[in-house]
């Protein structure tokens, strides 16, 4: 499979190029060339299909031939040693659990997948590669586990003071060995604005291989579509029409589904559930696409102000804006509401929710105004305890902290406090 620029001013290039690269030398995000839907039986028989299966059948042909057959079938399975479970709240509304990696949160399938497609791409190379990512919250701690101790592969994570909770700082910064942590007087905007201009400044780049582990990055972005079969495998039997209701920030997740879609999952619709960073909502609103500062929220893993994905997602739809909002619903949500949405599911159901997930819930009610008789499932992006304050304050109860969150508290923190791009490329020139 070769990818093209979405800048269309670059030559096409391979899977491998397009992971070590990250972006395009244009600066624009890759894209396959052809999406190919899998057979009608695929589909059919995806109940005699393991996880692992499913997988490797949904990503081979976006990383033929580079990866042969065997290697790939391995990265699947080491991608996912753990469960994607579908929890069901009532008869419209099921929650798919995605926080049962190491690090408790979905980006854990994207993190590892790309980690061992570059580990294996640069086995044989004696040039380091470095990995640098701005994170809002949970992308950070999976990429510092997913890259920990990976030969030839430096790590670089750039993350906002005061703006990701104690225990998403702890996971990216307490691991050492080849993974480093800046913190950034700011906010994520400028965590990734920094790491965008990394990607332009030519001093740096002919030192350097700069990668990134974002979504924009097609092995961190590509994986996130199993998800969805995953959650098809659940329902199928039971509900016909489903509808997923993502909690999106740079709409990497929503993206995936989309091109699961596009491979021939059964999905009916989907839900792009937005805090109050809603540039998206406004525009499925008013068909004008206005990039705005973030705004902070509890669900700060979605505090986006400037999507990255949204141009793929264009892309799909062949910058058609009505083709796109018959597949997409969008709907925005305050701090206050997220709250409220939060105690309800646990009254109500007894089940707690982390701020990303309740706004996910929110957008299934939503949607169910307009469209009762659909079955929608609501994405669990993290475990609850990762922001423990807010979780613990709405519903009045203690949680008990998971094993993988325990292995983190305690141990002593380590970042470099910078201000400026200037301060990240004088870092990185002296690495």
């Amino acid at each position: 499979m070769n990818y093209y620029s979405l800048n269309h001013k670059a030559p096409n290039t391979s899977f491998k190029d397009a992971v070590i690269k990250g972006l395009a030398p244009d600066k624009g995000l890759y894209f396959p060339e052809n999406i190919t839907p899998l057979p009608k039986a695929f589909f059919d028989n995806i109940d005699n299909l393991s996880y692992s299966e499913i997988a490797f059948t949904a990503i081979k042909q976006f990383v033929s031939p580079e990866i042969p057959e065997a290697i790939l079938k391995t990265i699947v399975e080491e991608t996912l040693s753990f469960d994607f479970p579908v929890v069901q709240l009532n008869d419209h509304i099921s929650t798919l659990e995605l926080f049962h990696g190491p690090t408790m949160a979905f980006k854990d399938v994207g993190a590892r997948f790309m980690a061992r497609c570059l580990g294996y791409f640069n086995q044989d190379n004696t040039n380091e590669v470095t990995v640098l990512v701005a994170t809002s919250g949970d992308t950070g701690g999976a990429v510092a586990n997913g890259f920990l101790g990976v030969k030839g592969v430096n790590v670089v994570i750039l993350y906002p003071s005061g703006k990701v909770s104690e225990i998403q700082e702890m996971q990216l910064t307490t691991l050492g060995q080849n993974i480093r942590a800046l913190e950034v007087d700011g906010v994520f905007d400028d965590c990734q604005d920094m790491v965008k201009r990394a990607f332009l400044d030519e001093e740096l780049t002919s030192k350097m291989q700069l990668t990134s582990a974002n979504s924009i990055n097609v092995a961190r972005w590509l994986p996130q579509l199993f998800y969805f079969m995953f959650a098809y495998k659940q329902l199928h039997k039971t509900h016909k029409d489903i509808v997923f209701s993502v909690p999106s920030g740079n709409f990497g997740n929503v993206c995936a589904g989309m091109m699961a879609q596009k491979l021939g999952l059964p999905i009916a619709h989907f839900i792009a559930s937005n805090n109050q960073n809603n540039v998206v909502t406004n525009y499925l609103q008013t068909e004008e696409y206005h990039p705005k500062a973030s705004v902070q929220t509890i669900s700060n893993a979605m505090d986006v102000g400037n999507p990255s994905n949204f141009i793929r997602i264009q892309e799909i739809y062949k910058n058609n804006f009505d083709s796109l909002k018959n597949n997409l619903s969008s709907y925005s949500f305050s701090d206050v509401e997220t709250k409220e949405a939060m105690l309800e599911i646990y009254n109500n159901y007894n089940y707690v929710a982390d701020p990303h997930g309740a706004v996910g819930y929110l957008g299934c009610k939503a949607y169910l105004k307009e469209k009762p008789n659909a079955h929608t499932v609501f994405l669990e992006t993290a475990h609850p305890t990762k922001f423990l304050d807010v979780v613990e304050e709405v519903i009045k109860e203690k949680q008990e902290l998971p094993e993988q969150i325990q292995a983190v508290m305690g141990k002593t923190k380590v970042a470099t406090k910078i201000g400026s791009y200037d301060d990240l490329k004088s870092f990185l020139l002296k690495s």
